[in-house]
């Protein structure tokens, strides 16, 4: 009961700082946390990338093996995306099957990679209907302090862009290359505390939030996915403040997912 009050307390406090354009950390509605990208933090994985967005840190490894294609698509390689959140990572988290929180992040990061077509699967065909390489994302979250969506796409397509194909490995190629990456989603997520939208949530803000909104965009110009989340409702003014936001600052959160480093 006592946990109950104090989030009540706490859920009334970040409404009461929302509504006058403040927040607990001294943010502005429209401004992240810091922001950081470490290329190659495992040293096992054919690509891998450690992303913080504030003290939200999450760990991208990409394993790239032969497989058979689908029968649907022989002539395309194939993507999987996987997100495993850490009890330890989070007091919300608990050991056992993946939580409905893992599969949303896994899915909303491979929508984003697909609907971009950040990688060309056809590219990673071997041998129609036979041979294909296997393209595996693993999303592991390693401290949850809010906005895991956002970290998890940093994470994962700036792994990506640092992958190897081990062709010599396999024996497909006479040398290993690098993934082709051609082009890098990046998602912003925004949420509504009654009538303020703010971006880049704590984990303080999203369990306040009556909704949740993620804009997923490339450096083309498209939107290329959006999903809702939450029951709080957001209008097509709302939407199309929340698009223009995310476009500014996808451009700049691309700039660390390409190269690594900090904002």
């Amino acid at each position: 009961m006592s946990e109950e009050i104090t989030a009540d307390i706490l859920t009334t406090h970040i409404l009461d700082l929302a509504a006058s354009g403040k927040r607990m950390d001294g943010r502005s509605a429209d401004q992240y946390r810091p922001v950081s990208v470490e290329i190659g933090f495992v040293t096992t994985a054919d690509g891998s990338a450690l992303a913080r967005i504030g003290d939200t840190a999450v760990l991208s490894g990409i394993k790239l093996e032969p497989g058979k294609p689908f029968p649907d698509t022989p002539n395309a390689g194939v993507l999987t995306t996987n997100a495993e959140l850490i009890p330890l990572s989070s007091p919300t988290f608990e050991p056992g099957p993946p939580q409905p929180w893992a599969i949303e992040v896994s899915r909303v990061v491979d929508r984003a990679i697909r609907a971009a077509e950040a990688i060309d699967l056809t590219k990673l065909c071997v041998t129609p209907g036979e041979k294909t390489w296997v393209c595996y994302v693993d999303i592991h979250v390693l401290d949850h302090s809010g906005n895991l969506i956002d970290a998890a796409m940093l994470a994962g397509i700036s792994a990506l862009h640092h992958a190897i194909l081990p062709s010599k490995r396999f024996g497909i190629g006479e040398a290993d290359t690098p993934l082709d990456v051609q082009h890098t989603p990046i998602e912003c997520t925004f949420v509504r505390l009654g009538d303020a939208i703010l971006v880049d949530p704590s984990f303080e803000e999203e369990r306040a939030a009556q909704g949740r909104l993620t804009v997923a965009t490339d450096e083309t110009g498209r939107v290329v996915a959006m999903q809702k989340g939450l029951v709080g409702a957001f209008s097509p003014d709302d939407i199309r403040a929340t698009v223009e936001r995310a476009f500014h600052h996808g451009d700049r959160l691309r700039t660390v997912a390409r190269k690594g480093g900090t904002l």
